[in-house]
């Protein structure tokens, strides 16, 4: 008998692949061994339902697993509920970067939300830049702190702007800062998964003297859509966890400085 016992656990295939779906898009990655034994069936089984997976393009196959389709990631407000105590010590790094005075441009996304938060309850005297609402929203508790709004093509998934009009609008301003999030985090560079952001990341990071990127670790070796940074280009990497591997080495070449929060 290839299945594990406990059989009133188990569930039914169309059951198991749901999960594994809703996993993915929580998790980005997962593995063979960590579903079998999360749905309580065999191996054998978890490679069956990935196969079909793949076949349907719901998500991308790897050696020993299964990784979340490029150009796909949760709702801007799904991860707002994820990693929160990660993003708020990533957020509180970000903040102590800034000084009175500073213009800054802020893209869309759950960190960088975060970070705009901190910023709102710390900082003073600001002007910030920004395409998206929920960075725009956060910020308004603080009353001064000046933020101009982009215009553009709204992304309800996002809640942001993008398109020309919005990169036409970043290119009349210069910044101290740009603080921006990121769908993949790999040694080739940052991506993410909405081209039109992208584009937006990549003019915002143009306009400006400095460039924190601020992503969990659950981001590092993810690969996005659209690639629109190369470490070379930024400066900053503020993270929850210190990165290992190719992406350290590629960090290092391009002197990125790396920013662990809670560690060292």
């Amino acid at each position: 008998m290839t299945e594990k016992e406990n059989p009133a656990r188990r569930l039914g295939k169309r059951a198991r692949h749901e999960h594994i779906v809703k996993e993915l898009m929580a998790s980005s990655s997962l593995r063979v061994s960590e579903l079998a034994e999360a749905l309580d069936v065999s191996t054998e089984t978890i490679r069956r339902d990935l196969f079909e997976l793949g076949e349907k393009g719901l998500i991308n196959r790897t050696y020993g697993g299964a990784a979340r389709p490029l150009g796909s990631e949760p709702t801007v407000a799904e991860r707002h509920r994820m990693m929160v105590p990660e993003r708020e010590a990533i957020a509180k790094l970000a903040a102590q970067l800034i000084r009175p005075n500073d213009v800054l441009l802020i893209g869309g996304g759950a960190t960088t939300t975060h970070a705009a938060r901190r910023i709102a309850a710390v900082c003073r005297d600001l002007t910030v830049i920004t395409h998206a609402f929920g960075v725009a929203t956060v910020l308004s508790a603080n009353p001064t702190i000046t933020v101009l709004m982009a215009p553009g093509r709204y992304n309800g998934r996002e809640g942001n702007m993008g398109g020309p009009e919005t990169n036409e609008f970043l290119e009349g301003y210069s910044a101290n800062w740009a603080i921006l999030g990121a769908s993949g985090i790999t040694a080739e560079g940052v991506s993410e998964a909405e081209p039109l952001a992208a584009s937006v990341y990549k003019t915002m990071m143009r306009r400006a003297a400095g460039t924190v990127i601020v992503a969990d670790h659950g981001k590092f070796e993810q690969h996005a859509l659209a690639i629109w940074g190369r470490w070379g280009e930024i400066g900053h990497l503020i993270t929850d966890r210190a990165p290992t591997g190719p992406l350290a080495r590629a960090l290092d070449r391009g002197r990125v400085e790396v920013k662990v929060a809670g560690g060292n």
